[in-house]
């Protein structure tokens, strides 16, 4: 899975924006602000990873337990998933 096309991200005065460019704000209406995290997930997404990938990043990369990690991966996933952001 990855993130579709027609979306960027920037990093604007410490706070990190998803901006859909073109067509693409017709699916999202406007920006998404992320989290740290969500971003540090975003910018996996920007090549084909799957879930199992993202937890195991999260892992490496923060001081967070797998049952966490997985739980909060799988919900920002989804969440990515019903705003129509995500190829499978």
């Amino acid at each position: 899975m990855k993130i579709k096309a027609g979306f960027v991200l920037h990093e604007v005065a410490g706070s990190f924006v998803a901006v859909p460019l073109g067509g693409a704000e017709v699916n999202l209406g406007g920006m998404l602000t992320l989290t740290p995290v969500g971003a540090f997930i975003w910018k996996l997404l920007e090549t084909d990873t799957t879930e199992d990938d993202i937890v195991r990043a999260v892992l490496a990369e923060y001081e967070v337990d797998e049952p966490t990690a997985r739980r909060d991966a799988h919900a920002f996933l989804e969440k990515l998933r019903a705003a129509g952001l995500l190829e499978d």
